[in-house]
């Protein structure tokens, strides 16, 4: 049970309160050092090809292998996290990460890059997971912000080395680069991880606005909640539409005419396909923190709403304006500031339903609602095969959005008072307390 004099008004000891933030930026940390496994590795791609004569295809396969092995395999590392604790997970995660790359460096065949795509991706999952799993445990009055800074340090975090990764590219080879990197990232990750730690009781504080389950429910317990699923269907359905946008916003493009179409944008001109996908970084990795504390205050669902529904419009104005290449760029801004949200709403929301005991777990299955959505993205493809326009591609996904939106506020919003409403007379009973008023909605 959640129990802390937090709870009754006092505020966290300095001690404590130092500690928490100090966790808090070491996550962060160890989430940029990730981050160029995923973000960078199209970098690569035309170096390996150039080099080997491979196909772009089957080349882009390991970077299938990758997202596959750190998505479905997140259940497994929440296990691990909630038994082992932050430092083992991460040192691992850290090592995991770091051969990855020096594997890409001695690679010669095709095999030889996947084997490295799914080590990489067995290192990023260990870190991804554990750190989201630490910012949860120790923000419970800040969740939505700390869950989306920790998430956004991944987003935007290979925005700082991209351009040191391409210069040593350039002029030493790729193979230098993936060693010299696959060092550095490793390095930073492992030494970081032993500053990690779990709370202890006392040591966090709960929010007074938003409902936080006293009970820790087990992985098991949490699927036998109708919660849970309503949480897994929304996720599936906003994942999917988010990816499918951005991995066709290429040919989207092309079809609409823009691709090519130089924007001036007064200090300098550059081509609209490219800036769009660079607002992609940006927008990605402020979404997660932005929303994550507008969900502090007004409410998880609430926020849902919102940022669904602006994304949902979003995708609807850029299949009738996207011809326009200055509204394809606001417009594809909007749409990437509305979905990365999603990996910290819902991972907050989870720790709120559920506790933090076995969150780890409970959110690892969770979180495979990405990969149930990366092997629905080529769905968008014969889509437009059987349709000939990308407009039934991006209303598709438009009403996969709103219905999402709606759901946070028609069916989970209530759900969610029904479940702690359940949790907090069970509470009661359990602790002989009378019908006495809880102290605010932290304590349900």
């Amino acid at each position: 049970m959640h129990t802390s004099v937090d709870q009754q008004g006092k505020g966290l000891a300095p001690d404590a309160a130092r500690v928490r933030w100090l966790q808090l930026v070491v996550g962060v940390i160890c989430m940029v050092a990730t981050a160029n496994i995923q973000y960078a590795w199209t970098l690569f791609v035309p170096e390996i090809q150039a080099t080997y004569g491979w196909t772009r295809a089957s080349i882009q396969a390991a970077f299938t292998i990758f997202v596959v092995v750190q998505t479905w395999l997140t259940p497994l590392e929440g296990y691990f996290i909630d038994k082992y604790g932050p430092k083992v997970m991460v040192a691992v995660g850290g090592v995991l990460t770091g051969l990855a790359w020096v594997v890409n460096s001695y690679a010669t065949t095709l095999t030889g890059f996947y084997i490295g795509a799914a080590i990489g991706g067995m290192g990023v999952g260990c870190v991804y997971a554990t750190c989201i799993n630490n910012a949860l445990k120790w923000f419970p009055d800040r969740r939505g912000l700390a869950v989306g800074l920790t998430a956004g340090g991944y987003g935007a975090g290979s925005a700082l080395t991209i351009l040191p990764i391409a210069s040593m590219i350039a002029s030493t080879g790729f193979q230098s680069a993936f060693f010299f990197f696959g060092v550095v990232q490793g390095t930073i990750i492992f030494i970081a991880a032993w500053f990690l730690k779990s709370p202890r009781e006392g040591e966090v504080k709960y929010s007074n606005k938003v409902a936080q389950s006293r009970r820790d429910y087990t992985l098991g317990e949490a699927l036998r909640t109708p919660v849970f699923y309503v949480m897994l269907a929304m996720f599936v359905l906003t994942v999917t539409g988010g990816l499918m946008a951005v991995a066709q916003l290429g040919l989207i493009a092309h079809d609409l005419g823009v691709k090519e179409f130089p924007v001036n944008l007064y200090f300098f001109t550059m081509a609209a396909l490219p800036f769009a996908l660079m607002l992609d970084r940006v927008m990605n990795g402020l979404s997660r923190p932005i929303f994550g504390w507008i969900s502090d205050h007004i409410g998880r669902e609430k926020t849902m709403f919102i940022a669904f529904t602006m994304e949902g419009i979003g995708i609807v104005a850029l299949g009738y304006f996207g011809h326009n290449p200055y509204a394809f760029l606001i417009l594809s801004g909007v749409v990437f500031l509305a979905w990365g949200e999603v990996y910290s709403l819902f991972s907050a929301t989870a720790g709120d339903a559920f506790g933090t005991k076995h969150v780890g777990k409970i959110y690892g299955v969770l979180y495979c609602a990405k990969g149930v959505a990366a092997l629905l993205v080529p769905l968008g493809n014969l889509l437009m095969e059987a349709t000939g326009t990308w407009s039934s591609v991006l209303y598709t996904v438009a009403i996969m959005d709103l219905c999402s939106a709606a759901c946070a506020l028609i069916v989970l919003r209530p759900m969610l008072a029904r479940h702690h409403a359940r949790n907090e007379q069970e509470y009661r009973i359990a602790n002989n307390i009378g019908q006495t008023p809880a102290v605010g909605p932290a304590t349900t």
